[in-house]
Formats: structure tokens, C-alpha cells, sequence
């Protein structure tokens, strides 16, 4: 018998990808080349997981740290490590840190990452998630980080994007087969 809640978030997920596809068929904005979206028959990705969907533990910086992340081309990008979380995945104690550009207070938060996936099975530049949080977040808060929304930056699908890219604090030493694959264009 299958658990209701899994299910429905399997399904909410899926539908996710099918929005995500098409938009990267169709939509003017997509970051596929034009020339590209032909033959574009949707995103790959890892088979769901609800292994890779992991309560962590919020501290809050009332002080943000600046930090400067390079990009794929171009300057650095300043943003500001808001929140780390602190999580167990595979066995594993793991933290990534959450940040925001600082003049993007109501932006979700930015959680950029790399794991040992990373330049295999997933972009060699590594990937990202987003969090928007229920409200304001208070250090000792849990939230919820689902790997299984961990998606590619468009600069991995064209070079006319410069991509922030993870620092060296996020980047796990743990297999995540989560999320977007690499992808392959032609």
C-alpha cells in the first residue's frame, strides 16, 4: 500500500517537470538555443526519491556574511550567507549554506551545490535549489531541502549566461542522485 503523502508529492513533483519541460520547448525566455528546441524532448532526470528530501536544522546569521561567488563568465557575484542548514543525508553530517543578493530580501533563498554527481551524472558546474520558506526564519526552525528539485543553471544549456558558481562550503561529499541530470544538447 503507498503512502498518500509520498504520493501526491511524487505527483506534485512530476508535474513540476512537465511545467519546466515545457517551458524549455516553448517559451521565448527558455535558456535551449533556438536552434536547439526542436529536437528538445524534455529535461532528464534522477527517478524521485523521497530519500533525498531532508529535514534540516536553520541557524539564522543576523549578520550576513558577504561572500563572493564566481561566475561561468564574467565578474563575481556578491550575495550574502543568510541561513546554513545542518542535515544527515546517506549517513553523512552535511550543511550547505543559503544566501541572497543583497538587494533581493523577498527573492527565496539561493542554495547553490555541488556533490559527487557533479561532472558525471549531473552539471559539472553544479546546481541549484531554492527555498521559500513558511515566514521568517528563526535559528533552530526545520525546513524541508528536496534534492529532487536540484536543477541545472541556464548556463548549462547555453554560453550566453553567466551562472554564479556553488562555492567550495557547498559542496558535498555525498552522491545526491537527485534532481536534473546533466543535460545533453546536440
Amino acid at each position: 500500500m503507498s503512502d498518500p503523502e509520498s504520493s501526491e508529492w511524487e505527483a506534485a513533483l512530476r508535474r513540476n517537470r512537465e511545467e519546466k519541460d515545457d517551458f524549455f520547448a516553448e517559451h521565448p525566455q527558455s535558456p535551449i538555443p533556438p536552434e536547439h528546441r526542436e529536437e528538445f524532448d524534455g529535461l532528464d532526470y534522477f527517478e524521485p526519491d523521497p530519500a533525498f528530501r531532508v529535514d534540516a536544522e536553520v541557524t539564522v546569521h543576523e549578520e550576513p556574511e558577504p561572500v563572493e561567488m564566481e561566475t561561468t563568465d564574467g565578474p563575481p557575484a556578491r550575495y550574502l550567507r543568510v541561513a546554513t542548514f545542518a542535515f544527515e543525508l546517506r549517513g553523512e553530517d552535511c550543511e550547505l549554506h543559503a544566501y541572497r543578493q543583497e538587494t533581493a530580501e523577498d527573492d527565496p533563498l539561493f542554495v547553490p551545490f555541488r556533490d559527487k554527481t557533479t561532472g558525471q551524472q549531473s552539471y559539472a558546474g553544479g546546481r541549484y535549489m531554492e527555498l521559500e520558506p513558511d515566514g521568517e526564519l528563526e535559528t533552530g526552525d526545520t525546513v524541508t531541502i528536496d534534492f529532487n528539485l536540484a536543477y541545472s543553471p541556464f548556463c548549462a544549456f547555453s554560453e550566453t549566461f553567466a551562472c554564479p558558481v556553488p562555492p567550495e562550503e557547498n559542496w558535498l561529499e555525498v552522491v545526491v542522485p537527485a534532481g536534473e541530470k546533466a543535460p545533453e544538447l546536440a
